[in-house]
């Protein structure tokens, strides 16, 4: 799946020890909840957007230690570009 900001592939931040995160913009994070929840996988969002070097505030989704961050990637690299 790609940003429709960057136009750049969305990209799950998989981080040793904690939940992986994924940012995304606003418009797309109903489609990227349909596909989780489509394919059982345990996340939750932020109930405060993240905003970095003065961008735009963004929804950020953490993915569950119980789920694979790699399937997720493989989920959105597998979305319709």
């Amino acid at each position: 799946m790609i940003d429709v900001i960057t136009q750049k592939p969305l990209k799950v931040d998989i981080a040793e020890g904690a939940p992986s995160l994924l940012i995304l913009p606003e418009s797309q994070l109903e489609q990227v909840k349909t596909l989780l929840d489509t394919n059982q996988v345990r996340y939750w969002v932020h109930e405060e957007y993240l905003s970095t070097d003065g961008e735009p505030e963004v929804p950020f989704i953490n993915i569950s230690r119980n789920s694979d961050p790699h399937l997720v990637q493989r989920l959105l690299d597998s979305a319709g570009r």
